[in-house]
Formats: C-alpha cells, sequence, structure tokens
C-alpha cells in the first residue's frame, strides 16, 4: 500500500475520511460573473448543492450568478458549451448534478461522457467549468456530500469556481 492509500491517525478507514471540513477563509471576495446548471434529476440531493452553491457566491459578493436547470445531468454538458462559447464574459460555470449508480453500467456511461465533455469545454473556452456531478453508489453517499453542512460539494464547487476566477485573473494581470 502506498502512502497516498494509508488511513491517516486520526482516520477511521471508511472512505468517508476523504471528506473535509470546508475552509471559507481561504476564499476573498469576488466580483466575478458565475453560471450555474444544476439537473433537476435527484432534486433533493442537487437542490442542496444548488442553495450551499449560491450561499458561498453570495458571501463572497460577486457580480451576478445566473442559475440554469436541466432535466438531467447528460444535459448539462450542452448547456455549458453554450454558455461559454457565447458568452466569453463567466468568470466560471458551476456544473451540479447527482447519479446513483444503479444495476446496469448505465449512469457509469452518463457520467464518463460528462466528465468528458466538461473538460474539453474549460480547455477549449478557458472558462473553468467546475465539474461537481457526483457519480455515487447509494443515497447513503448521496446524503453525506450533498445534505451536510460541514461537506456539501455546491459549498466546495463554489469555492473552488471563486479560486479559479482568482487564478485566472492573476495570470491576466501578469501579462
Amino acid at each position: 500500500m502506498n502512502d497516498i492509500c494509508k488511513p491517516s491517525e486520526k482516520s477511521s478507514g471508511t472512505p468517508f475520511d476523504m471528506l473535509q471540513k470546508l475552509k471559507r477563509n481561504q476564499v476573498r471576495r469576488d466580483s466575478g460573473r458565475y453560471a450555474i446548471i444544476a439537473s433537476q434529476y435527484n432534486a433533493k440531493y442537487v437542490d442542496s448543492m444548488l442553495a450551499a452553491a449560491l450561499k458561498e457566491l453570495h458571501s463572497a459578493c460577486v457580480k451576478s450568478v445566473k442559475v440554469i436547470r436541466v432535466p438531467g445531468a447528460f444535459e448539462i454538458p450542452v448547456v455549458a458549451a453554450r454558455l461559454t462559447l457565447e458568452r466569453s464574459d463567466y468568470s466560471a460555470v458551476i456544473c451540479l448534478g447527482v447519479i446513483i449508480r444503479g444495476e446496469t453500467t448505465h449512469a457509469a456511461h452518463i457520467a464518463t461522457s460528462i466528465t468528458d465533455r466538461l473538460g474539453e469545454i474549460a480547455v477549449n473556452t478557458g472558462i473553468p467549468v467546475i465539474h461537481e456531478v457526483l457519480l455515487l453508489e447509494s443515497a447513503i453517499q448521496a446524503r453525506k456530500r450533498c445534505l451536510s453542512k460541514h461537506f456539501n460539494r455546491g459549498t466546495e464547487a463554489a469555492m473552488t469556481a471563486i479560486k479559479m476566477h482568482q487564478v485566472l485573473s492573476d495570470l491576466d494581470s501578469d501579462k
């Protein structure tokens, strides 16, 4: 077992030990423009991630946030592509969805396609596309990652979007 896979001394050895408490003080105030694309499927979990992301963005005093709801996670990349290709003034696009694995490989195919497309969109447009379309094994995992105040992936997605805007702004100012 390499060091990366070894549980820490404080760890109980469960997969949930990878979840870390969020550190909000690392994010500066931001006046950027953001878009959030959120799936309507698995709404209980996605709605919680969306609320957490909006709360984090508003607490950072962002200039504006556009929220677009799509039927399912598979539809997220086409909207992300449209937003980033037609409007290059977004600081970042946050993508929120929850896919819970079933008895077939369908969920894995959907998740792989989404991951590939979102990565391509970010690289091709230069606009950060924050990928929080989660492929999970169970509703228990979804509750842990989406409904918890300490580990909500929506908050984490918003923090990442703001940090990426800051990184790219710093790169632009170095020119």
